[in-house]
């Protein structure tokens, strides 16, 4: 199979990843960690839901906590360009057999609901409220001062189907993870608005929610956010890193809320908007330009979606990923 190519006239006009709805059963616990510890801002509270936003954004909220019994994700966020985007977004997607449907969804304009290929919810929109950036409010950033949303990363056993999909509503394909040869992925970058992804797909059990990631000012900002979870008494929630990344090139941590939801807070990255430039291909045995590889959990940990099943890959051969584990036990540790 040849690298997918995107769709430059798309049926409808995705713009970006938007935003994430997370369940929580405890929401004073997870405000201390993604107010205090992420640096995200409050614009509303209600008697069973959090609504914050980073440091850069303008709109009402990029995430939402929900009081729930248990973790888990019921929808992610994608933005649509206008009004009329949401109506050809239904036209087009009832077309694939996707069952789209509007909603009614707070503090954000008309909303359309739908499953991608895969299983994945989504929650599309064309606008939010409009609030006033705290970004040149300096005496008011927090934590690690997470600026904006930037991408999801999902755990799918169906990676090339995803990437079919996304690419023919006008993502593109920017780097990917698979050995040489016919286009095999273990992993996917798929980008709308301008850098190297807004979601990411990777080989694993799911589909469920690997992580959600913010943008953050500067390396600095990373490691405040570390020694804030540790005075705080967070410090067991810092899963991975400080560390840099192969594909996207940034500094990151993982991070894991008191639910176990996964949040990566990362320097960004570059630009890749040109049409003529290639995607990049990583072997999946050097995605890492220094450091220990990841523990087991990071590999196969993650956030149910709501209500959604979870199908598990076919087994491969050999033992899998390099996990930390396995390498320390290789160096005799």
């Amino acid at each position: 199979m040849p690298l997918p190519v995107a769709v430059y006239d798309p049926p409808f006009r995705i713009t970006r990843a938007s935003h994430v709805v997370l369940g929580v059963r405890d929401l004073n616990m997870s405000r201390v960690f993604y107010e205090d510890i992420a640096g995200l801002v409050v614009t509303k509270e209600t008697s069973d839901a959090l609504y914050l936003r980073g440091i850069e954004e303008a709109c009402h909220h990029s995430l939402v906590l929900r009081k729930a019994d248990k973790p888990e994700c019921p929808r992610i966020g994608l933005r649509v360009l206008t009004e009329n985007d949401l109506d050809r977004a239904f036209r087009h997607l009832e077309t694939k057999g996707l069952s789209p449907r509007f909603v009614e969804v707070a503090s954000q304009g008309r909303t359309l609901h739908v499953s991608d290929p895969v299983g994945t919810p989504l929650e599309l929109c064309a606008q939010m409220p409009v609030v006033r950036r705290v970004l040149t409010r300096f005496s008011a950033w927090r934590g690690g001062a997470a600026q904006r949303l930037d991408h999801y990363q999902i755990l799918t056993p169906r990676v090339k189907e995803a990437t079919e999909f996304y690419c023919s509503l006008g993502f593109k394909l920017t780097e990917y993870i698979a050995p040489e040869g016919p286009f095999e992925p273990l992993g996917v970058f798929l980008a709308r608005k301008g850098n190297p992804h807004d979601i990411v797909f990777f080989n694993g059990a799911g589909p469920r929610m690997h992580h959600v990631a913010y943008v953050v000012p500067e390396m600095h900002n990373i490691l405040t956010a570390c020694d804030i979870a540790g005075e705080l008494g967070f410090g067991d929630c810092v899963e991975r890193g400080p560390q840099r990344h192969g594909p996207g090139h940034a500094m990151f941590v993982y991070l894991r809320d008191p639910d176990g939801h996964r949040l990566e807070l990362f320097n960004t990255h570059y630009q890749v908007m040109d049409m003529e430039i290639p995607p990049t291909r990583w072997d999946p045995k050097g995605l890492l330009p220094w450091g220990f590889p990841a523990q087991r959990s990071w590999m196969e940990d993650a956030t149910p979606f709501a209500g959604v099943p979870v199908v598990a890959p076919p087994a491969g051969p050999g033992p899998g990923p390099m996990t930390l584990e396995r390498y320390l036990a290789g160096k005799g540790a």
